[in-house]
């Protein structure tokens, strides 16, 4: 599904911020993507949605050479992506259920079935209830679970959560997971990056840790489903 084959990327100063990368993420899996600021993590995402080009190598995602990609197309292509970040990037002007109905109708969604599928979101993040509320109603764990309604609610294929927890406390950083996890069950492939290793010792996933501008570790780990709180 994502596969990087000698993928390098340099910026104008010529330097190298990712070298020599090989590596495949499977349709279906849950990657925790680790490493220290500045190791490349963010680099690695932007190529996945093609907000930067490789340098050199090859990348291949859902069976698309991702440099092939004509500009103009680039758009049809990241709506295979959902995004969730960590500052949330909500409307403030606009209630939880406008947030998300602008997510549908960007992609020219049927204006029949925008309605129904925003509530199945907001039921599955626990938030129907809260559809006419303002960001600034809304706790902090709250208005993530609103930006996770919103990176789903048109279907994605991949699920990029870059930091989701970083602004959250402990209990909402493991009930977020436990929706990602409910999420990637449905057969979503999740990419997070995270510096939070609580979480990542509590959800025994795949660990792909970028360090001196390679992948230095990666790691699959076996898991019971009564691990999970």
């Amino acid at each position: 599904m994502i596969k990087f084959s000698d993928v390098c990327k340099s910026y104008s100063d010529n330097q190298n911020t990712l070298e020599n990368i090989n590596i495949g993420i499977n349709q279906g899996e849950f990657v925790f993507l680790l490493g220290k600021s500045g190791a490349g993590k963010s680099t690695f995402l932007k190529l996945l949605t093609r907000e930067e080009k490789i340098s050199s190598g090859r990348l291949t995602i859902l069976g698309t050479d991702v440099s092939k990609i004509k500009q103009n197309k680039v758009h049809l292509y990241r709506r295979n992506f959902g995004i969730v970040f960590q500052d949330f990037r909500l409307l403030k002007e606009k209630t939880v259920y406008e947030n998300i109905e602008i997510a549908m109708r960007a992609v020219g969604a049927n204006p029949k079935d925008i309605k129904p599928r925003i509530f199945e979101v907001l039921k599955k993040v626990g938030l129907a209830s809260k559809f006419k509320n303002y960001p600034h109603e809304l706790s902090g764990g709250e208005c993530q679970r609103v930006a996770i309604a919103r990176a789903i609610v048109n279907k994605p294929s991949i699920l990029i959560a870059d930091e989701c927890t970083g602004n959250l406390d402990s209990l909402n950083s493991m009930r977020i997971l436990n929706i990602l996890k409910d999420i990637n069950k449905e057969g979503v492939t999740v990419i997070m990056a995270t510096h939070d290793m609580e979480i990542v010792n509590k959800f025994p996933y795949r660990i792909i840790e970028i360090e001196g501008k390679t992948i230095v570790r990666d790691t699959k780990r076996d898991y019971y489903e009564s691990d999970y709180i």
